[in-house]
């Protein structure tokens, strides 16, 4: 929404309601978070569109949620607002609908990638963006209740104005962490900790590198974000196998 939005932290909260989540949504960015750092997750969504299926892990490999691997996208006006909506399951909670940045790390963490094993959930992921166990074991078990769950990227220096704003939103279960979520580089990417961590996780350190030069080459020609990612995973497959942990990491030698 303005070019000096700087986000810092994120501020997270469970909500009971849809209402609930759809009102905390319009409060934050009247209050100048912009759409792309909000996330939400919940079970219990009424959606306009039937969902049809889940991301599998062959999903994620292939793209995820910036290629088209989604499914239910046409949620209510709210939803749409927040960048890629898509549903998935993640274990000990069960199906579970993302929308915003929280949805590409849920996509590793779904196939284990992030999370380094398929039993571990949700509370792996929220502990590595610096949430205490217990309060991620929380929301975890409020998840599966059908509550729901936001977070907002905020600047550090407004970050008590925005936990106000969310508390009177009926907000509960309040946590601010000091770092925000992590990101796949926009454009090209200079390092490999550009890539984003369902793209990192699944490839070795070569596999990676051969990845972000295929898909700068392909930015440079297309200008194409989504077609680029889908060249470098294509480049992925020509190039090495699968390991026994689902990672790409065996040169392919040429007949």
């Amino acid at each position: 929404m303005t070019e000096d939005f700087k986000a810092e932290r994120t501020l997270s909260a469970v909500f009971k309601t849809e209402q609930q989540v759809n009102d905390v949504i319009q409060r934050l960015t009247t209050r100048g978070i912009p759409a792309d750092h909000i996330s939400v997750m919940g079970r219990n969504f009424q959606s306009e569109t039937r969902v049809t299926g889940f991301i599998s892990k062959r999903d994620v490999i292939l793209g995820g949620l910036r290629t088209g691997a989604v499914f239910g996208s046409l949620f209510g006006s709210f939803l749409s607002l927040l960048t890629g909506v898509g549903m998935l399951f993640i274990p000990f909670v069960g199906p579970v609908v993302a929308a915003g940045p929280i949805g590409a790390l849920l996509l590793g963490a779904a196939s284990g990638a992030i999370a380094g094993s398929v039993g571990a959930g949700l509370v792996s992921v929220l502990t590595t963006l610096g949430m205490p166990e217990d309060k991620a074991a929380i929301y975890q078990t409020r998840l599966k209740a059908g509550d729901f769950l936001v977070m907002a990227e905020v600047p550090a220096d407004r970050s008590g104005e925005y936990q106000l704003l969310m508390e009177s939103a009926e907000g509960e279960e309040l946590h601010l962490s000091d770092s925000t979520i992590p990101r796949a580089c926009v454009g090209r990417c200079d390092r490999l900790e550009d890539l984003s961590p369902e793209i990192r996780s699944h490839l070795s350190a070569e596999a990676q590198q051969t990845f972000m030069e295929r898909y700068n080459g392909a930015i440079a020609e297309l200008n194409d974000e989504s077609k680029a990612e889908q060249m470098a995973w294509q480049a992925i497959h020509e190039q090495y196998a699968e390991d026994e942990n689902g990672v790409w990491s065996k040169v392919k030698v040429a007949a």
